[in-house]
């Protein structure tokens, strides 16, 4: 964990911005490969604006910081529930 933890803390934002992070995990993930052609994306990208928005405007966070919280209660919401919904 803490080669992981170190790769994280030394990446930069310039470095973030330029990988296809799509194209990286669909390598593990399939589904991100072809999600976008069976999802309706711009039904949820609208849901997903309306919660940074909202994080922005009761909390005032950076559009980055909103993003982070998001992606954060998805995970945790994801690894609390994986087993109870089978």
């Amino acid at each position: 964990m803490s080669n992981i933890e170190e790769i994280i803390k030394n990446t930069t934002e310039e470095n973030q911005s330029k990988t296809d992070w799509t194209k990286a995990w669909s390598a593990k993930y399939p589904i991100l490969k072809r999600y976008q052609n069976e999802v309706d994306i711009p039904y949820f990208a609208k849901q997903i604006r309306t919660m940074f928005n909202e994080l922005e405007e009761k909390y005032g966070y950076s559009e980055l910081d909103a993003m982070l919280v998001l992606k954060d209660i998805l995970a945790h919401e994801y690894m609390d529930n994986k087993n109870t919904n089978k």
